[in-house]
This record gives C-alpha cells, structure tokens and sequence, in this order.
C-alpha cells in the first residue's frame, strides 16, 4: 500500500560514533560496512522501503561526503523519484530560532530542528528510525495499527541482558503493551527490554510536545540548545505521561553495533547463524552493491567459517573472519575472527587475530596483529582497530588503536 503524504519517515543518520574510534574520523557511522557488502544504514531504509513507505529523509550532520556517494539520492531503494522519495537533511543555521537551527543535541533535539520541515510536509504519522543497528522487521503492521489504535507513539522494543540495557533506553510496559515508565541508560535497570530506536509517532502529538518541551527547558541551556537531548531524556518520558504509548517487540534479531566489540560480536552471530536479516526473501537488505568479480580461494588457500566478498584473493588462511570487497590475502598470512573492510592487503607471513580494519589497509609481512581473547563475547578492549589507509607492520597489542594513516615500517 502506497502511503504518499500519510506517512513520512526519518532516517537519524548523523551521529558523530565517537565510540567506533578511528574506524569514524573520516567517515559518518551509518556508512561503516556491516557482512561484507552491505552498510549499516541498508537495514533502516530498507526496512522502511519493504513498509511501501515512500517519502524518506535522512538526517546527516557528520562526515556527510563521505556517505553521499553511497546513498546516490536513494536510487539503489528506488526512492529516486520526481515528487517526494528521497530527501538529504543537513544542518542548517539562520533558518528560523536558534534552537531549530545548527547541529543537533542529541536525538530527540534533532527532531525539534526538522520540526518546521517536518509540520510543512503535513503527514498526520512520522517514523522514525537510527541508522545504526542490525535488524530487519516487517514494519508495516506497526505503522498500520499505530494509526488504527490513534497512539500518541509506537516504541519498537527488544529484549537484552541487564547488563547491555545500562547502555539503552529501558521501556516499562503493562501486559497490554503501554508504556509506564522510560528509564535513560540506567545503572541498574528494571528489565531488559530497551527501544530499539525504531519509532511512530502521531506528528501533531510530537510536534505539540517538541515545543512545549523547547519552552520548558531553553532557558537553562547555553547558545542553540534546547535542552531536548535524546529521545529518552525528555520526549519519551512526556508521551509517556499520555497514556497513549505502546510497546511493540521486535521480531527476529537486533544488534546496535556502535562499539568495536558490539560490531565484531555481531559479525561472530552473523557467520554463527544467528543473524536472521538476510533471510527473508521478500524483504531483502538493499545494497549499493560494489561492482566487482567474482571472490577466488586460489590452491593455497583455506578459508572456515568466513565470508568473502566479491573481488577478494585469498591464497592465506583465513578462519572466523569477514572479508570485504577486494581484500588480499597472501600466501602464509592468518586471518582469524576479524573483520577487514575494502581492498585491505595482508601480505605473506603476517598473522591478524581479532581485529577490524578499515578500508586500504595494509598489513606488512610478518607483522603479528591482535590477540585471541580469553571472554566468550567480544569486549572493546580486546579489538584491534585500525583506520583507513593504514601500513601495519610489527607487533600490535590486542586493544590496540591505529589512526587513519599510520605508517608503521
């Protein structure tokens, strides 16, 4: 069902991903390579394509060059079109009050800024999504009985240890669904359901509320900000006091992979079977596929457990890994439980053990490259990260952080 003008939706793909480190000094998060061939904004779009939505935003603010490209106005989501379809936000100043203008405070204070874009448009439903989690859900019931059900907001929740849910929203919901109480990134949290930062919101509800919030809250806040923060700081919890918000679980699996370990334990769960987001035929993560040929395990070769993207050569070994687009790996290199992104060289000799590398990354012969952990799951501290264009030679500790560049013969 074609949706022109009754929904909209919002890409929030602007973050800044301080925490991915060195693999975000040149490039936007969302734009980092998730199984080889895909990106981590693929899902939401097209999640939201699958939905028949077809007037799509996203939201950039960080390194936008660097995932224009990629995005190519839609085209590869057919969201190209002459009236509607795709739409690139980026941040603006003198356009209206300091707090619509500039560079967001956080999530929810990005929706205050696109609030005048977003009341012109005049779309009665707004969904919202981030742009940096694994999933693939069937979003359209949501969006159906959302509207059917006349909810101020829809909360997609998933279910997490208690230990990961300190680093979420944690949503408290009756039996039936509606949320009570919004705990913001607790110490000790009530449960383990958290948002996945997939949302509907009824917009004039959210609009009304967005600038009730800005009046209550600007005037203790410096410059532009209004106060807002993220979504679970103030918006969330307001709407809550409606009455008229509802939980709804996420089906199949969701990862938010904004941490080295949290994106290498993804791609672990990924070669384990335990992701589930490219298996469903009618709804398949679109891509800007690289145009390649295709992936070659020459004689000397063995590859376990591992994925190869188009245009790799492995003559090495490589075991528990992911390899993208062009990766190189020579004969007598390790590949071990990594994940190494477009046309990295590992060069004969070398051995590469828990680690993420970044795009043109070179490993030198003989070079010895991360540790194999002891923990089961995958800590930050464990994982090697190297920025793009990098020359790696030596001995890197496990941990280790290598900037964009380093030259390490």
């Amino acid at each position: 069902m074609a949706r022109r003008g009754e929904v909209l939706a919002l890409v929030q793909a602007g973050g800044q991903g301080g925490r991915m480190d060195v693999l975000t000094r040149e490039r936007a998060k969302p734009a980092l390579p998730y199984g080889g061939v895909h990106r981590l904004i693929d899902f939401a779009l097209s999640a939201l394509v699958h939905a028949d939505l077809v007037d799509v935003w996203v939201s950039l603010e960080y390194q936008v060059t660097s995932i224009d490209e990629y995005l190519s106005g839609g085209r590869a989501w057919s969201l190209d079109r002459n009236r509607g379809g795709f739409r690139r936000i980026v941040p603006q100043t003198g356009t209206g009050p300091a707090t619509e203008s500039g560079f967001a405070h956080g999530n929810g204070d990005l929706l205050l800024r696109m609030s005048s874009d977003i009341e012109a448009f005049g779309a009665p439903t707004l969904v919202v999504c981030s742009a940096d989690h694994v999933f693939n859900m069937d979003l359209a019931p949501v969006i159906e009985e959302h509207v059917a059900a006349g909810r101020a907001a829809t909360v997609v929740t998933t279910e997490v240890t208690k230990k990961d849910a300190s680093d979420n929203v944690v949503v408290i919901a009756r039996a039936d669904g509606t949320v009570t109480a919004i705990e913001q990134k607790p110490s000790k949290p009530s449960s383990g359901t958290v948002a996945t930062e997939v949302f509907v919101y009824d917009t004039a509800v959210l609009l009304r509320t967005l600038r009730e919030l800005r009046a209550e809250l600007a005037g203790d806040q410096e410059g532009g900000d209004s106060g807002l923060g993220d979504f679970g700081e103030h918006l969330l919890p307001r709407l809550v006091e409606t009455g008229k918000v509802v939980a709804v679980p996420m089906t199949g699996y969701w990862k938010d992979v904004g941490q080295p370990g949290l994106y290498l334990q993804s791609h672990r769960d990924l070669l384990a079977g335990r992701v589930d987001v490219f298996d469903h035929d009618t709804m398949p993560v679109i891509s800007h596929w690289p145009d390649r040929p295709a992936a070659r395990v020459r004689g000397t070769g063995v590859v376990s457990d591992s994925l190869l993207s188009p245009g790799c050569d492995v003559s090495g070994e490589v075991i528990g890994s992911v390899l993208g687009p062009g990766v190189v790996v020579e004969k007598g290199a390790v590949v071990r439980d990594s994940v190494l992104m477009e046309d990295c060289v590992v060069r004969s000799g070398a051995e590469v053990c828990t680690a993420v590398l970044d795009e043109r990354c070179e490993v030198l012969g003989g070079a010895r490259v991360g540790a194999l952990p002891s923990a089961r799951l995958a800590r930050n501290e464990d994982v090697v990260l190297a920025g793009r264009d990098s020359k790696v030679g030596g001995e890197v500790p496990a941990g280790a952080r290598l900037e964009p560049g380093t030259d390490m013969r």
